[in-house]
């Protein structure tokens, strides 16, 4: 009887030491791949706005991140491309009665880089002469 509570111990321990190892494998850690990040242009008056915006749209269904900019009248989401979409955001924001429009999508990319497209075409249309 003993030798079994001693097994039981040993399996149950490593359970707990394998369980991180499988919940990485699970499809939770596959969503954090499907974030997206856009710029949207909303009619921004004051910091009420920006409270209205960050209450309400911080709890839509896959928004991750707000980002409220009064001085250039832009929200920059980041959500869950799995969850939701611009639409669907765009008609959150029409539902609190701040309209927005899509002033910049921006690529999956990693925080920190810039895309080289945008990069390289700004290169090339600042030197050349027409």
């Amino acid at each position: 009887m003993r030798n079994k509570i001693a097994d039981f111990k040993y399996l149950l321990l490593a359970l707990l030491l394998l369980s991180p190892f499988a919940l990485r494998l699970s499809p939770l850690y596959a969503a954090k791949a499907n974030k997206q990040v856009v710029v949207l242009s909303c009619d921004l008056h004051c910091q009420g706005c920006c409270d209205k915006i960050m209450k309400n749209i911080a709890f839509e269904k896959g928004v991750k991140d707000l980002v409220c900019d009064l001085k250039t009248k832009t929200v920059t989401v980041t959500f869950d491309a799995a969850k939701t979409d611009v639409p669907t955001l765009l008609k959150a924001f029409e539902k609190i009665g701040k309209p927005a429009t899509v002033k910049e999508p921006t690529p999956n990319l990693p925080e920190g880089k810039k895309n080289k497209t945008q990069e390289t075409d700004a290169n090339t249309s600042a030197s050349t002469p027409y």
